[in-house]
């Protein structure tokens, strides 16, 4: 099966163009959505087909996402992040070159949902001050075991599937992040990331001029979602954002664990 933009049913466009508006409001509120965008070009066009053009979306939501942003990233968690993240980049890259990638989506799958029940046992679990013997708040994931587990696992899964950003998103909930800051962090970690990404995925094959064809109709949807997610962003409170990421997470796992 080969990728053919203009021969897609009109069905088939209309839930391209809700992924491609969720890719621009992942991108600019809610991190955690954009594995639902994952599920659907997974499920309309063939996987490495549907991983390439994906990634051109993702880095047109990067731009959004870094005017947006670029002022209110954590640099210093960038910078420790990053060496790793290149690892797991340099472990996806070979083992798409070698192997069939099912069964590594539901080995994601289940990591995922192991992480975000860790995430949801330290949010939930009553914690008490030795000193005061009142509940204190979980520590944040700030070792460097942590970093490395978190910047390995997030860019082994984003080159493999496009799905680094629950990974990630896990990571920065933990660290505790104010929303923005968050959201900055996240754009600069995922453009820096995307752009490695795009020569290895050419080298690769995952993208082709159907996929720039595909794209380029799709681009306006990502531009809309973008500044949608700009309003959510501005309105949302941290709380509850937390939880939406959260629950964007959870649905993404479930898809690449039962798929």
């Amino acid at each position: 099966m080969t990728l053919a933009p203009l021969e897609l049913a009109p069905h088939a466009w209309m839930w391209l163009a809700v992924a491609a508006l969720l890719v621009g409001i992942s991108k600019t509120a809610l991190p955690g959505i954009n594995t639902i965008s994952i599920a659907i070009f997974a499920a309309i066009l063939p996987a490495k087909a549907s991983t390439g053009a994906l990634l051109l979306l993702l880095i047109v939501g990067d731009v959004f996402a870094l005017v947006s942003y670029r002022r209110e990233a954590d640099w210093r968690a960038l910078v420790r992040l990053i060496p790793f993240a290149a690892v797991g980049l340099a472990a996806g890259a070979a083992f798409l070159a070698l192997a069939d990638d099912g069964w590594v989506r539901r080995l994601i799958g289940t990591i995922l949902l192991c992480l975000i029940a860790v995430n949801l046992w330290q949010r939930l679990r009553p914690r008490r001050s030795a000193s005061t013997g009142t509940p204190a708040a979980a520590a944040p994931l700030s070792g460097l075991g942590a970093r490395a587990g978190f910047g390995a696992l997030g860019g082994f899964t984003t080159m493999v599937a496009n799905a680094g950003g629950p990974v990630m998103s896990l990571y920065f909930l933990a660290a505790k992040l104010p929303v923005k800051t968050f959201l900055g962090t996240a754009a600069w970690f995922f453009a820096v990331i995307n752009l490695v990404k795009l020569p290895i995925s050419i080298g690769l094959g995952l993208i082709t001029p159907a996929s720039l064809q595909l794209d380029l109709l799709l681009v306006p949807a990502v531009v809309v979602g973008a500044f949608i997610g700009r309003w959510i962003a501005a309105r949302i409170k941290q709380r509850a954002f937390e939880w939406a990421v959260i629950a964007g997470t959870a649905l993404g796992s479930l898809y690449l664990l039962l798929r």
